[in-house]
């Protein structure tokens, strides 16, 4: 129960963190339609609700994961973080699709759907963000494209 009130209360110091910092992003000069900030503006919204609902309602007896869960954890951050720095350079639909099919075999370990929701997922969200949110996402690396 401590442990739920600590995690909330942790998310809720990062999410002001995140608010603070989104409110110091300078507009680009060619501003996209939603703007810079809106987007880690509305992620700090969402943890800092969260982190409230788990101060406000901890679970009585959480279950902790297996250390062999933690390791599968680890094993997602790390890929979220290549994801990252795979963007500006792979583009989005190839470090996307990577980065989902991988995670989605962590979580469930069959590799025909992971690759499916990998290729759903990298797709479908190029589709929304460039064409739904007009935000200016490369496709492909520069070398497809020449």
């Amino acid at each position: 129960m401590n442990s739920d009130r600590i995690l909330g209360s942790v998310a809720l110091v990062v999410a002001v963190a995140i608010l603070a910092s989104a409110t110091q992003i300078q507009e680009a000069f060619f501003p996209n339609p939603l703007g810079s900030k809106t987007f880690p503006m509305a992620v700090a919204i969402g943890m800092a609700i969260s982190g409230i609902f788990i101060v406000l309602k901890p679970e009585p007896n959480p279950d902790w994961p297996t250390p062999q869960r933690f390791g599968a954890i680890a094993f997602a951050v790390i890929v979220l973080i290549a994801y990252a720095y795979a963007l500006p350079p792979g583009g989005f639909i190839i470090p996307t699709f990577i980065a989902a099919s991988v995670i989605s075999y962590l979580i469930r370990p069959a590799m025909v759907p992971s690759l499916l929701t990998g290729a759903g997922l990298s797709v479908g969200l190029f589709v929304i963000f460039k064409y739904a949110l007009k935000l200016g996402l490369q496709s492909w690396p520069d070398a497809f494209m020449s």
